[in-house]
């Protein structure tokens, strides 16, 4: 078990934030976690449940206890014993999640190839529900394991039981600062089906020449459009899609189609619309702006970006702002996707 004092987490978040917490603490295994738990007082309250902070923004110190997963790459796979074609595969919550989806595509195992390059960790993945390119973690999360905050006991849990939607999950409502997760296990196939109908998959491939992909192929693809869209957190700091994109009923967006009839959405099977954010801060005119040293990213207006000595302050700000002008010029909410301390 790590622990430090007044600890900075410089490097503990993409944006490239400076901030301190006042207890830092590590635990590499469930026995670990159960000791930390066990040991907490008033004042490492409230706690910051931090994987490799790539969906946080810091806006000052924190004044209590941080308590994270060692990062560590520690995967077990076990074939179905009912389903040959089924594996699953039990990960340390604090494996980088990428990390975990190449293992998969080497070793045949197919349903995680559309989630390459998410930023984060295994842990993270069941808090988030990450999604990318018409995937989400909860079409491949069988299990999460974790331990108990109040009583220090270890509990598992179903991808029903954690209510899974776009971008929640338990976790992060009723659920929310109460586990430490330990272990998620994912159900792969060795059945490869790819998913090619969300965004420019299909069209990076034609490009390619490519008509039916590998997994391979297809990990590869998705990499290179996230590469030309998202900005690398080591040359600006970022924490990818800094907004969710708004679902709306079909009569709001019917009328808003009325203003706009190009406006690009996604109906649901529920009949709601999502409606892209980015689409919208765009149209307020964001991509490419800049208040003081945070901007929003030239090539993907969804992205806000650490110019250079941003402050969590100074992103707090545009953020803000722009939520202020979506607001006004479409009568929609955008919220942030990003965990906002």
């Amino acid at each position: 078990m790590k622990e430090r004092f007044d600890y900075s987490l410089l490097s503990h978040n993409t944006f490239g934030i400076e901030a301190k917490c006042r207890r830092y603490l590590e635990y590499a295994n469930v026995t670990e976690a159960q000791l930390i738990v066990r040991g907490l007082s008033d004042s490492d309250f409230p706690l910051l449940l931090l994987g490799a902070g790539s969906n946080l923004l810091l806006t000052a110190d924190y004044p209590a206890t941080v308590i994270t997963p060692e990062n560590r790459f520690d995967v077990t796979p076990q074939i179905d014993a009912e389903d040959a074609s089924v594996v699953m595969l039990r990960c340390w919550a604090g494996t980088t999640f990428d990390d975990v989806v190449a293992y998969c595509v080497r070793m045949g195992w197919h349903g995680a190839e559309n989630l390459s390059l998410i930023p984060g960790e295994v842990g993270a993945s069941a808090v988030q529900n990450i999604g990318a390119y018409g995937a989400e973690a909860k079409d491949i999360i069988y299990k999460v394991e974790a331990v108990e905050i109040a009583t220090g006991a270890r509990v598992a849990f179903t991808a029903e039981d954690c209510a899974y939607s776009y971008r929640q999950s338990r976790f992060k409502q009723d659920w929310r600062d109460k586990y430490l997760i330990t272990y998620v296990t994912y159900r792969l196939s060795t059945q490869f089906v790819p998913h090619l109908d969300y965004g420019n998959i299909r069209q990076c491939l034609a490009e390619q020449r490519i008509d039916q992909p590998t997994a391979q192929q297809l990990r590869d693809t998705v990499i290179h459009i996230r590469r030309e869209k998202l900005p690398d957190p080591e040359v600006e700091g970022n924490a990818g899609s800094f907004f969710m994109n708004p679902i709306v009923e079909c009569g709001t967006y019917d009328r808003l189609c009325q203003q706009w009839p190009n406006m690009p959405h996604y109906r649901l099977a529920d009949g709601r619309v999502k409606i892209p954010a980015g689409w919208m801060i765009d149209q307020c005119g964001w991509k490419g702006r800049s208040l003081g040293p945070a901007g929003v990213h030239d090539k993907q207006a969804l992205v806000l970006v650490n110019l250079g000595g941003a402050s969590g302050q100074d992103i707090l700000r545009l953020c803000q702002r722009i939520q202020h002008d979506v607001k006004e010029k479409f009568g929609i909410d955008i919220q942030p996707e990003v965990n906002i301390r």
